[in-house]
């Protein structure tokens, strides 16, 4: 079982912090970086192009992973190969995986996680293609499972986190566009915050991914010791972080 001093750890109000100000951080200089370079990207595409704004979740979570007594080699990062089958397509580049080498030479399929990011001012060019994305993303993978494409591999965990940016743009209220059925209630006159919420929820009730970590973030809160909220509970960072050490136990002798 995972020892106490680690629950107690990732259980922190402030356990993400420091990710979220390295997010905020990164996402200017990549900016400034471009900017300086004559590079003109349109409206904030600019502090996204550049990538790895969500190191520091990344690193976060190697570490958990690290400190729990998962193998080092076990963890697949971006400085690593990160692609597995598809059934719809030849094969998906996930963010971090986790696959335990037996010694007998054979490999099973611990967990995978996807880490997403969405800033303004574009919410509603792209909450529908992140959607999209992330249910398409999962299905290819459990039907790719279901086919045996992981062999013997037991059932993985799958875990999706979603740092949405928190201002007016987010929290205002968007109209609905419904020419011939009205749309579920939860949805009715909802603002991006909320639409994104809803979403992440369904996620999980309707066991699409294991766990999902839904944050939101103020970058003039940056600074805070506590720069970031949780909307809900059930999608807390807690909340994911000890499901997925629960499911590690089932393969490791975790410290």
């Amino acid at each position: 079982m995972v020892n106490e001093r680690i629950l107690q750890e990732i259980s922190r109000d402030d356990y993400f912090s420091d990710a979220v100000r390295y997010f905020w951080d990164k996402r200017a200089s990549q900016a400034e970086d471009q900017n300086n370079r004559g590079v003109k990207d349109q409206g904030s595409r600019s502090e996204a192009t550049g990538g790895k704004h969500m190191d520091g979740f990344f690193s976060l979570i190697e570490t958990l992973l690290l400190d729990v007594g998962v193998p080092a080699e076990d963890i697949c990062t971006r400085k690593r190969n990160l692609d597995l089958p598809g059934f719809f397509r030849a094969e998906k580049q996930w963010d971090l995986i986790v696959i335990k080498h037996r010694p007998e030479g054979e490999k099973e399929l611990v967990a995978v996680l996807e880490l997403k990011s969405q800033k303004g001012p574009s919410f509603g060019n792209n909450i529908n293609n992140r959607t999209e994305e992330v249910l398409g993303s999962a299905y290819d993978l459990w039907t790719a499972y279901r086919e045996g494409a992981f062999k013997t591999s037991p059932s993985p965990w799958l875990g999706y986190m979603l740092l949405l940016e928190d201002c007016d743009k987010s929290r205002k209220s968007v109209r609905n566009n419904e020419p011939h059925f009205d749309v579920f209630p939860e949805f009715k006159n909802a603002s991006y915050a909320e639409r994104y919420h809803q979403t992440c929820l369904r996620l999980v009730r309707e066991r699409v991914y294991s766990e999902v970590c839904y944050l939101l973030a103020d970058q003039e809160e940056k600074m805070k010791a506590r720069n970031y909220s949780e909307p809900d509970e059930m999608l807390a960072g807690t909340r994911f972080l000890r499901s997925l050490c629960s499911h590690l136990n089932n393969f490791y002798e975790l410290k």
